[in-house]
């Protein structure tokens, strides 16, 4: 009995398992986020991209509780420069999430990581920008990235990132799923019958066909008959 409520256990644990599936979401706020590589891209436009001429903090407000662009690998500006062009016409420079930390005095994304990748401008030149003022927008025709003030300069383009959320769905089974389950059942069965034929076998003293020993109900007569057979008794004493 031991083995099959083992073997009743792991079939219970393999199909629970088989159902529980992780699957990532975007944002459900009415918006158009653009899945990639575990984080959701929306591309500011339409009506909320009539004037295209954003201040830093602007372009902050537009994101609506959602952190602007943050760049953290070459296959993350390649996804960025590749779509731009499904979204906006001509060149645009985009708005990063990154400002200049008086602490460590370096650049850092508003998430809080350092730099871990970076593709500034080749020709970067000294520029006259005071440090806690530094800001950065990518352009969208290189890939590129350069120090723009975060005060006075005004920008063509604005994403918004968000992470994407994790949520646990239950498909229906599958067909091998079922299967499988069926004969798990099944061969449960057929061992604890054996089990239990063999007990009754070895067990000294019985029959493996005791259990199955008929026993007829008790009758009970009739009212009718039983003060039919006391009238006759009580003719038959002395």
């Amino acid at each position: 009995m031991e083995f099959a409520r083992s073997l009743l256990c792991c079939v219970f644990v393999m199909s629970t398992q088989l159902q529980l599936i992780v699957t990532a979401d975007c944002p459900a706020d009415g918006r158009t986020w653009v899945p990639f590589e575990g984080k959701c891209y929306h591309f500011v436009h339409g009506e909320e991209d009539q004037i295209k001429s954003y201040t830093f903090e602007r372009a902050k407000s537009l994101c609506l509780g959602f952190e602007l662009l943050t760049v953290q690998s070459r296959e993350e500006n390649d996804f960025v420069i590749k779509y731009s062009p499904k979204v906006w016409k001509g060149v645009v420079n985009v708005w990063l999430g990154m400002y200049y930390d008086t602490d460590s005095e370096e650049m850092r994304w508003f998430d809080e990581d350092s730099e871990q990748f970076t593709n500034w401008e080749d020709n970067v030149l000294s520029s006259d920008i005071l440090p806690m003022d530094t800001c950065v927008a990518l352009r969208s025709n290189t890939g590129k990235w350069e120090k723009v003030s975060c005060l006075d300069d005004v920008e063509n383009g604005v994403i918004c990132e968000a992470s994407q959320q994790a949520e646990e769905v239950k498909p229906k089974p599958s067909a091998l799923v079922s299967l499988l389950v069926i004969l798990s059942v099944l061969a449960i069965v057929g061992v604890s019958a054996g089990i239990w034929f063999l007990h009754k076998k070895n067990n000294h003293g019985s029959s493996i066909f005791a259990a199955f020993e008929y026993h007829p109900p008790f009758r009970v007569l009739e009212t009718d008959q039983s003060c039919l057979v006391e009238a006759e008794d009580a003719d038959n004493l002395p």
